[in-house]
């Protein structure tokens, strides 16, 4: 036990250990890498990984030709392929393939964003909130935050986002080129794209063909895309190094004890109870029919994933030598700075912080968060509401989401022509207000006014059958008319929106000013005690910001087994049980005497990885891709709080079997040209 705490208190405040850390590019450890692995990771090299790599909404992607083709996981055009679907045919399930340029299909709210530059604006930050309370602290936070957004643009042309780092230590502002128009190019179908399925989720080893092509267009043109990075089909040997450039969504390896114990308390359970059940709704529903079953297929696909995610994280959270580790770190950190006057107790801050999010949680989750309100047309209809209301304000003024800089992307995710699915609108709504009536109680205000005399199915089922916010054409009328727009609407769903949106904003406010604000300015103070004990040799956490990470291809030790890092194709069809998640599709059967049954499937690496790395080139010391990384082991999950160099692996689709299947799957000849695998 004294080994494991050691370990989990370097891993949380003591420069990176092993091959871990989720770096930024500026502050990439090279000449460790050098150290180690004798390989020369330079500027040039950086800057040409680092403008070949995508973030797409959700994911990771990368450039792979001069002409604007984009590398990413199946997974995470998925999304993409549930919108240019129907109820009676789903490329989801069909998988598509482009034979022309002219074939290839726009994803309605996708887009590509490729990071330009960074500049540290800690100072200008800082400075706007010297002084403060910690409430207008918050508040001048982000109004500078907003003004730097702005006037990065109007300078710029670019898409500029700003990023918090190491829980307010440090702040950057970060420049994008953005590719708004975003089309299909190939996909393979599902049940090769998934083989395995939920039982296999977070498995090694793995038969996943989880690999999926984009472009991206300018001026409805192919992107010129200079930066791009070649395939190596070969892909890597056994104990080589290698590198992930990609797009972590987050991780809490930096969070207090207190904020730690909050998600294994309160919020991870309460997420665990609604969307379990709501999974075994999802599932009945797509019992009724072929259709049912194709409209529910996207959103039972992720809903598992995070089930899974998430009954993980929570035995983590449950293991005590995480969380005594944790203290451990807070406390040689607090005596690092004992002498240090005006330092207080941030922590005890943080934990009396948390206290007040205990009891806001659930209103807050049901209202502001619309846990009470799971519907498409609802989330229509607070978007368009909320903008209405948030542009008649000065731009620093706004609630953040709906800021001159965001409002472009709001606007294209409101307008975009998507399916919109009544049963199902009908069965997510109805659910969620049946779980806000149970957590909140019969007698809370909003509750009583919305079903004090009515069931949460007939509301439900009156409110989709009323709307018309599923027309992108009305939702435009009302983005572009405004608030006199919204005032003369009697769309039921935007009457909804408006009715609650008082109490969801007093709850959003509380919630900033109690919790949000002191929980800023204690963090703020942690941070610089960190940099002012270990420098920034510590890696900060995850924030869907673009970052570089180092290991080798290696397998593990597995209850006294050693786990291989190569699987082969022979295996999959062995595996194959002749229906799904074991179904090998008819496209395969059709060709199977033609495969290389030795051809390597998937590969196992020591990787630093987390949700939002999906779709991230694995890369070598040349900056030729080898592997695309798609999945983690099931110790990986754990990975969201510290990195176990022993049996955090990620995961890849192998280069051959991609090479594989667009040579005698998919007959994408055009695709390997512009490889140049033809």
């Amino acid at each position: 036990m004294r080994k494991i705490l050691l370990a989990l208190s370097f891993a949380t405040v003591l420069p990176a250990l092993a091959d871990e850390g989720m770096w930024t590019f500026d502050n990439f450890p090279a000449a460790t890498v050098k150290e180690k692995y004798g390989a020369n990771i330079d500027g040039a090299w950086l800057d040409r990984v680092r403008r070949s790599t995508i973030r797409l909404s959700n994911c990771t992607a990368s450039f792979v030709s001069p002409d604007g083709l984009i590398l990413t996981n199946h997974h995470c055009v998925e999304s993409c392929l549930a919108e240019l679907s129907s109820k009676d045919a789903s490329y989801v399930q069909t998988g598509y393939v482009s034979r022309n340029r002219k074939e290839e299909m726009r994803c309605a709210t996708q887009v590509a964003d490729v990071l330009q530059s960074m500049e540290d604006i800690t100072g200008k930050v800082t400075q706007a909130a010297a002084g403060l309370g910690e409430a207008a602290a918050n508040e001048a936070r982000k109004q500078a935050l907003t003004r730097l957004e702005q006037a990065c643009e109007k300078d710029s042309k670019q898409k500029c986002e700003s990023v918090t780092l190491y829980q307010g230590g440090q702040y950057f502002l970060y420049k994008y080129k953005r590719y708004d128009d975003v089309r299909l190019v190939l996909a393979p179908e599902a049940d090769i794209a998934s083989f395995g399925g939920d039982p296999d989720n977070f498995q090694f080893p793995r038969w996943s063909l989880d690999f999926s092509m984009l472009r991206a267009y300018e001026n409805g043109k192919p992107a010129k895309t200079p930066d791009h990075l070649p395939i190596s089909f070969a892909g890597p040997a056994a104990g080589q190094l290698v590198f992930v450039s990609g797009h972590p969504g987050s991780t809490a390896r930096l969070e207090t004890r207190a904020e730690l114990e909050f998600e294994r308390d309160l919020a991870l359970p309460i997420w665990l109870l609604r969307y379990s059940e709501l999974r075994g709704r999802y599932i009945e529903f797509g019992k009724t029919g072929e259709a049912a079953a194709r409209i529910v297929e996207a959103p039972l696909n992720s809903l598992e994933n995070g089930i899974k995610v998430r009954r993980k994280l929570q035995d983590a959270l449950h293991e005590d030598s995480l969380l005594e580790g944790k203290g451990a770190a807070e406390a040689a950190l607090r005596a690092k700075m004992a002498g240090d006057a005006g330092f207080g107790d941030p922590w005890a801050d943080i934990a009396k912080a948390t206290g007040i999010e205990r009891g806001l949680y659930l209103p807050y989750l049901f209202l502001e968060g619309a846990g009470g309100f799971n519907s498409a047309t609802f989330r229509y209809a607070r978007a368009l509401v909320r903008a209405a209301a948030e542009r008649g304000k000065p731009n620093t003024e706004r609630l953040r989401e709906y800021t001159d800089s965001a409002l472009p992307r709001l606007g294209q995710q409101v307008l975009a022509a998507v399916p919109v699915y009544p049963e199902l609108e009908n069965l997510t709504l109805s659910f969620s207000l049946e779980r806000m009536r149970e957590w909140l109680g019969p007698d809370h205000p909003v509750v009583r006014q919305l079903l004090a005399k009515d069931s949460p199915d007939h509301l439900a089922a009156s409110l989709v059958a009323g709307t018309q916010l599923a027309d992108p054409a009305l939702r435009k009328q009302l983005w572009d008319g405004g608030a006199a727009a919204i005032a003369a609407s009697s769309d039921p769903m935007i009457r909804l929106a408006i009715a609650i949106d008082e109490p969801s904003r007093a709850l959003r406010k509380r919630f900033e000013d109690e919790v949000e604000a002191p929980i800023a300015a204690a963090s703020e103070k942690i941070a610089a005690a960190r940099f002012k004990a270990y420098g920034t040799n510590v890696y900060p956490d995850a924030t869907f910001t673009l970052r570089l990470n180092y290991g080798t291809v290696a397998g593990w030790n597995e209850a006294g087994k050693e786990v291989a890092p190569f699987t082969r194709l022979a295996t999959a069809f062995e595996r194959a049980t002749g229906s799904s998640p074991f179904l090998i599709p008819a496209s395969w059967q059709k060709v199977r005497d033609s495969l290389d049954m030795q051809t390597p499937f998937c590969i196992s690496t020591t990787s630093d990885i987390v949700g939002g790395n999906s779709g991230s080139a694995l890369i070598d010391a040349q900056g030729r891709i080898v592997g695309l990384m798609f999945d983690g082991n099931i110790h990986s999950i754990s990975g969201n709080y510290w990195f176990d160099s022993a049996k955090n692996r990620g995961i890849a689709v192998h280069p051959a079997i991609i090479r594989e299947a667009l040579q005698k799957v998919y007959h994408a000849d055009s695709v390997l040209r512009e490889l140049g695998a033809r």
